[in-house]
């Protein structure tokens, strides 16, 4: 039977290598479900238990901990938005829109990811790992191409990183302004909003001439 790793450490069956079990690929699953409704804190282990059909037992038989069982949760989700969203220096805009694509179509991967933020501020382990490897590759990438003349070298690549992300998950941080551009806006549409988006990553970050 699989079992969790000593502390401080990611739980088995590394990503991308998934168990087969399928008792542990339902819990998960439904773990991925109560953790993005309700945070960590808030997620219940017998909740989840039920709704996978095994005991609470069997959960930690797992994941030693609730503790555990988000961190690998939020480590396979780090992990497909990793793969979902690489970055090309020279289309800028469009990494934009593959970010808005991905939390568009996983507005619950957006508030899995937020609770993390939130409850595990203090926590080294929320920084640490594949996430923070993909940031400091997609730093260097910004780098290098101002070193070839594909970005503005004036820009500090953490700068365009972070303004980058914060405006492709714009709309998934702000759903109460979505419900309102349904009435306000004159094209409420995700298409519209993408569009959007794109055009204003253009003109902050043109390409120098």
């Amino acid at each position: 039977m699989p079992r969790s790793t000593g502390p401080g450490q990611t739980p088995d069956a590394a990503i991308p290598g998934e168990s087969t079990d399928s008792t542990r690929h339902r819990i998960v699953a439904t773990a991925t479900e109560e953790f993005a409704r309700h945070g960590i804190a808030g997620a219940r282990v017998d909740r989840i238990a039920k709704q996978a059909r095994t005991s609470k037992e069997r959960v930690y038989a797992y994941f030693r901990s609730k503790e555990a069982l988000y961190a690998y949760v939020a480590a396979r989700e780090t992990a497909t938005l990793v793969e979902a969203t690489r970055l090309d220096p020279a289309d800028l805009p469009g990494y934009a829109g593959t970010l808005f694509d991905h939390f568009a179509a996983r507005p619950d991967h957006y508030r899995l990811i937020t609770w993390g933020r939130l409850e595990l501020a203090e926590s080294a382990d929320n920084t640490a790992g594949p996430l923070q490897a993909t940031i400091t590759g997609k730093l260097d990438k910004l780098r290098d191409a101002q070193r070839v003349g594909l970005l503005d070298p004036t820009w500090d690549p953490v700068d365009v990183l972070a303004l980058i992300n914060q405006l492709a998950m714009t709309w998934a941080g702000q759903p109460e302004i979505a419900a309102a551009a349904a009435d306000q806006a004159a094209d409420p549409s995700i298409t519209a909003r993408r569009a959007a988006l794109v055009t204003a990553v253009e003109r902050i970050f043109p390409r120098p001439v």
